[in-house]
């Protein structure tokens, strides 16, 4: 008898394991040609991980740099670089220090080249407000959109607006300065624009837009913030090159990859899934369902699903959505024999929680 249980865990580690930081920073820089004298920037949950490889790799080429992670990510000195660490997924003032300093010493040293590394938690983890919003304001429109059930996308909008350093704003501010971007995907569709609010790209959102977000969510922020979120980002740089080294599609296909191996029938049902987390869980467990009449793929099957689902807070949770996914599958497929949900958040935690997500059965 199969242990499906432990199967999806082993698939989900696995996978996991496959889009690790360290060996597609290396691949990228090894491929690039990149030579020194670099400045190297780092943010994201995956920053310090993403900095020490880059370090491994191209040594003395790398002259200084700052990175920013969030707090317990970092695991100790690199050679060369100063860590900080700041609060994810609600911004804290640390953030705001840690980003002022990188870029005074951007403008002191003015390098020709800048290796900037990204993965997800960017947009938490490098902001400065721009004139007019304070660090407060900033705090509130972010934690009433999160609680509120916004996309990523609608936060990163308004984030964009509002920033120094988003929407292609950070390229244009230390131009002529040339950037690497190195990327770690954790947004649908790997939209560039989106992927830690877009620093270093032009930005696709407009201010039509973010104050549509503002109003859609019922928003009532300061005259001073309604005034910043029109005035227009960035729609085109010329000193930024990018990469993206791994994202949610690559983790699914290597989730096959690993399903295939223990001899399940696998498909991807889709990269995308894009909903409230308690829909997508009971919408699961209906497709387990089908299994019983080998839909969509002839049993034993593994049913693989990428996505960023949203929670709509109501009272005190804390809205981690891979939990309240499997929650919801776990509740809509009770009773239901020999099947299982593994759900995880791939950048190692699952929203505002202490953990990655949740493994659920029929029981």
């Amino acid at each position: 008898m199969r242990e499906i249980r432990k199967d999806a865990r082993y698939i989900i580690e696995k996978s996991l394991e496959a889009v690790q930081p360290e060996s597609s920073v290396k691949k990228a820089l090894e491929k690039s040609g990149l030579t020194g004298p670099i400045f190297l920037l780092a943010i994201g949950k995956a920053a310090w991980r993403m900095a020490r490889a880059a370090k491994e790799k191209l040594g003395q080429e790398i002259e200084s740099g700052i990175v920013i992670t969030k707090y317990g990510y970092s695991q100790g000195e690199i050679e060369g670089l100063e860590v900080f660490e700041a609060g994810h997924p609600i911004l804290d003032i640390k953030t705001v220090e840690a980003t002022d300093y990188a870029l005074k010493m951007i403008e002191s040293r003015r390098p020709e080249k800048i290796l900037f590394l990204i993965s997800g938690g960017g947009s938490a983890l490098f902001e400065k407000p721009v004139e007019g919003v304070t660090f407060e304001d900033l705090v509130e429109v972010n934690n009433k959109l999160f609680r509120s059930g916004a996309s990523i996308v609608e936060v990163n909008t308004v984030r964009k607006h509002l920033s120094s350093v988003k929407g292609g704003r950070f390229a244009k501010l230390v131009a002529p300065s040339q950037i690497y971007m190195l990327v770690l995907s954790d947004v649908l569709g790997d939209r560039l624009d989106s992927i830690a609010s877009g620093p270093a790209y032009p930005d696709s959102s407009t201010s039509e837009e973010a104050l549509a977000v503002i109003e859609k969510y019922g928003l009532k922020p300061r005259p001073e913030v309604l005034e910043a979120l029109k005035i227009e980002t960035p729609d085109r740089l010329h000193n930024v090159q990018t990469e993206i080294i791994g994202s949610i599609t690559r983790a699914c296909e290597s989730a096959v990859t690993f399903a295939r191996e223990l001899g399940y029938n696998t498909s991807i049902l889709t990269t995308s899934l894009d909903c409230e987390a308690r829909d997508a869980g009971a919408f699961l467990a209906a497709i387990a369902r089908e299994e019983l009449f080998n839909r969509p793929v002839e049993r034993p099957a593994a049913l693989i699903v990428g996505g960023e689902t949203v929670v709509h807070v109501r009272g005190e949770g804390l809205g981690g959505r891979c939990q309240e996914l499997a929650l919801a599958f776990s509740i809509a497929a009770d009773r239901m024999q020999n099947v299982s949900l593994a759900c995880v958040g791939t950048d190692g935690t699952d929203g505002p929680t202490d953990a990655a997500g949740a493994i659920v059965d029929g029981r």
